[in-house]
This record gives C-alpha cells, structure tokens and sequence, in this order.
C-alpha cells in the first residue's frame, strides 16, 4: 500500500481483478497515453480513459474501500479501466498528481464517504434509526419460520421416496427432479437447503462411487431437515449454525474486532445465477481469521475486492453460527504500509484435528482455515499432496487444486524446501490458497 490509500504495487493491483482477463486488459491501459485527467488525493485516484466513443471513461478509485465507480458498461468490479488507473498509479507516481477532485470525482466520493459516515453514526447510536414495527417483524419471521418448516417435512418425504425406490433411479432422473426439488424450498424460503439439494443432481455423474456420495449428502441433508424440526431443543450455538445452514440470514451483532488484517486470499465461485467472492483475512494482533462474503447477481462481479497479500486497518463484525469464522467489514478500511507476517503455521496432524473438532461442531462443514507450516509439495501415488517436513503425515490436494496454476507456483516457490501454506482443509483434501516462503516470509504469493 502507499499513501494514496490505494494498492502500490502491481501484484496488489493484479490481485483485486475479477478473472484472468480483466488482468491483461488492465495491463494494457496502464500507460500514460490511455489516460488524461488523471489525479490524487485523500485515498483516492481518478482520470479519463479514450474509449470507442468521443466521450472518455470517467474513472475514480476510493482507496478507503477500496471502492470502484466507472461509467463504462462492464458488468465486472473492478472493471478495466479502474485496474489499468491502478496500476499506472503503482508504476508511476508522476502520472498521476496530486490534484483537486474534478466534480465528477469529488460528488461520488462525497456522498459514499457521507453514507460512510451515517452508517457509523447509526451503529454508534448517534443518529437512530427511524420506527420499526417489532411486533411486525415478528409475525414476519414466525410467517417464514412456518414455511420453513413445511419445506423440510417436504424434503423428508422426498428422500424418503427416493431411498425407497433404490438410488439407481437417480441416475436416471436426470437434472429435473432435483431442480423440481429446489424450486420447492426456494419458494418455503429456505435457500440453504435449495443450494444443497442442486449439488445432489452432479452426484450420479461424478464417476466410479456416486452411489456412496449421494446417500451421504443424502443423509446430511436429511440431518439438517432434522435438525430444524428440532431447533428449539438445540444448545443455542448449534442453533444458529442450523437456521444459518437452512438460509436464514442474521445480522452481525457479535462484538466487534478492530485489527489490522492481512489480506490472506480471494476468489469467486459462480453456480449459474450468483457469483460469490470469499476472502480470507488474518488479524495481525488478534491473530483471529475472519471470512468475507460478496456477493454479485446477473453476471456481475462482486463489489467487495481487497488486496491480497495487503494490510488493512479496519473493524469486523462476526456472525453467529459457523464457528465464527464469517464477519461483516466496517465501511472504512484503511492501508497500513506495514509488513505483516503469515499466521503460524501448525503441523499436518493439528490441522486434521482442528477440522474434525469444528466438523463435531457444525456437520455440514465443507471446510476450515487452516496454515499449515514447514510443508513440502510432493506427488504421490494417489496424486499432489502437501507432506511434513519430517514426512510423517501429508494431506492429499483437491481435485481442484491439482488442476490449478496455483499448483505450479507452489512448486516454484518450494523449489523442494518447506513452505508455509494458507487454505481450505475438508473432507476431499486441502485446497492451498496462499503461500510464503522463508526467504520471503512477508510476500504472500496467491494460489488461486
């Protein structure tokens, strides 16, 4: 980071792109010809960029955000234009001077630091909210808890058929019994369990075994239906991780952590009708690790991008439920031009307990965060696999993560020597998501 409050480097920059080629076409307009109008000042970049048309792109960056508006058509966030402004500034400070806000700048980057400002009012209690109705909301939540409800005692009955009738039938049913299935819970208002119901249509062609994967999620599906039914009888932790699981949103009303965070990874996953960006981030003081969750609909990219490898000094609201790993981001996120450490790093074995202990917690965990310290990456006969440095025990990579060119980094950057290793550990393996080296232990080199 530098004192713009922006991204200082190219690979920062690089890093906040929302595919591979929103990273070359930023590339290519990162030069002083693209560009006119160009200026800093207060966290934030912006300028002009020729377009086709006779009217330039109108570019401003807050770096307080970070935040992004153009008046390009893209649908992607950061669009082009804002990573090639970003990436001229990383390069050549000269090109960009400091200067007075256009209007045009200075109106979009009042009214968001005025919303900004209202917002942190609001939660301080200085400026209250206007009149809500309990009683209201109330009903409300009770109307949708009765849905709910109907729509689990639904799904039972369907795994029940589908069970009964033998689960060779379901390879043949193809996509729209279970799509059939979804839009059922989508209407009782319950998209967590739609979202687990669509992943059981890609079982029965997942090759050699898929019978033994679908009556597991099978089950699992039926032991959150169960769970609902149950809510009331559940300890309250356990609780909130089911209505979380079910679809039930929540505000983040935990106790909130203020840290400078180091920005440990991003990337999107996209099912078709939502793209939705995780990022993972490490409280340098507090030494808690914290996820993010943005969220992009229509084909557009998420709002939310954060440097990786960058520190950012900010506040985090956690959720409840889900081990408390899922956090809401205050409004303001400022730049420290500090350099952080990876967290430290834990041994194989330690990791596998950590996730099996949060598995006992929360049964429909994918995964969980963990650094695993003084890996090497090595083939074995099953495939890739991060082992410790004293061989004993290894985690086997996702199919995934095989396939990635994050591997091929992580193999360059080990060069056959320890590392230490950022990312997801689950029940199909460990999916690497960042990397340091001892020679570099402040560089966070991006696996995905």
């Amino acid at each position: 980071m530098n004192a713009m409050g922006v991204p200082g480097t190219a690979g920062q920059v690089l890093a906040l792109a929302p595919d591979e080629a929103s990273r070359r076409a930023g590339s290519k307009l990162a030069t002083a010809a693209s560009w006119s109008g160009t200026g800093r000042g207060e966290g934030a970049v912006w300028g002009l960029c020729a377009g086709s048309g006779r009217t330039p792109y109108r570019t401003v960056v807050d770096g307080t955000g970070p935040a992004y508006r153009c008046s390009c058509p893209s649908r992607k966030f950061p669009c082009k234009h804002a990573l090639g402004l970003l990436l001229l500034a990383a390069s050549d400070e000269a090109a960009v001077p400091e200067a007075p806000a256009p209007d045009w700048a200075g109106e979009w980057l009042a009214g968001r630091r005025g919303r900004a400002e209202s917002a942190v009012r609001r939660a301080t209690g200085d400026a209250p909210d206007g009149p809500a109705d309990p009683g209201a909301a109330r009903r409300r939540a009770e109307r949708r808890a009765a849905r709910i409800t109907a729509g689990t005692e639904e799904l039972e009955r369907r795994l029940a058929d589908l069970l009964r009738g033998g689960l060779a039938a379901a390879g043949q049913a193809g996509y729209g019994l279970w799509e059939e299935t979804a839009a059922r819970m989508v209407d009782a208002q319950a998209p967590g369990l739609a979202g687990r119901v669509r992943e059981l249509a890609a079982i029965p062609g997942s090759g050699p075994g898929w019978p033994v994967r679908l009556l597991e999620e099978c089950a699992l599906i039926h032991l959150l239906d169960r769970a609902w039914l149950s809510a009331d009888r559940l300890p309250t932790p356990l609780a909130a991780t089911v209505r979380t699981r079910v679809g039930l949103t929540a505000p983040a009303d935990g106790t909130p952590v203020r840290d400078r965070w180091l920005v440990l990874a991003q990337y999107d996953t996209a099912d078709g009708r939502l793209t939705t960006r995780r990022i993972w981030l490490y409280g340098t003081g507090s030494g808690r690790t914290a996820l993010l969750l943005s969220y992009g609909a229509a084909g557009r990219a998420p709002r939310l991008a954060f440097p990786v490898g960058g520190v950012l000094a900010g506040e985090l609201t956690p959720y409840a439920g889900a081990g408390g790993l899922r956090a809401e981001p205050g409004e303001r996120f400022d730049p420290v031009d500090v350099p952080a450490a990876p967290p430290p790093g834990v041994p194989v074995g330690r990791a596998l307990d950590t996730y099996g202990r949060m598995l006992g917690e929360d049964p429909w965990l994918e995964s969980w965060p963990v650094t695993l310290g003084q890996v090497v990456p090595a083939q074995a006969e099953y495939g890739w696999q991060l082992a410790d440095a004293d061989g004993r025990e290894a985690l086997p990579l996702t199919a995934a993560a095989r396939s990635r060119a994050g591997l091929w980094r992580l193999l360059a950057l080990s060069g056959g020597a320890p590392v230490t290793v950022f990312g997801e550990c689950g029940h199909r393996g460990f999916s690497p998501l960042a990397a340091w080296s001892p020679e570099s232990p402040h560089e966070t080199v991006p696996l995905v």
